[in-house]
């Protein structure tokens, strides 16, 4: 498994923007990963929100889409989400997920996100 780190979260107004990342430690071989977003919501269970395959395809929840963006920079080992016309239902923690060629899915620790007036 790999350790991943996650940081940008924090409180928003609807309409208002954030950029999570995700960094991966202690791997030389991240651009083969597939990587991806997922969040949950007091009572509801995790969800995907988007993730983004090792050759760069990507895929986002239809609640998302138009909204929010998946990338990532190989070189820095890091994924990013970039969340723009953030609305209240976007409230939730938002885990990182790295899923190697071969081997163990691993998770972040989470980050919230909460986006209120």
């Amino acid at each position: 498994q790999v350790q991943l780190v996650e940081s940008g979260g924090g409180l928003v107004q609807p309409g208002g923007s954030l950029r999570l990342s995700c960094t991966a430690g202690s791997t030389n071989i991240f651009r083969l990963y597939a990587m991806g977003w997922y969040r949950q919501a007091p009572g509801k269970q995790r969800e995907l929100v988007a993730n983004i395959a090792s050759g760069g395809s990507t895929n986002y929840a239809d609640s998302v889409k138009g909204r929010f963006t998946i990338s990532r920079d190989n070189a820095k080992n890091t994924v990013y989400l970039q969340m723009n016309s953030l609305k209240p239902e976007d409230t939730a923690v938002y885990y990182c997920n790295a899923k190697p060629p071969l081997g163990s899915t691993s998770w972040g620790q989470g980050t919230q996100v909460t986006v209120s007036s």
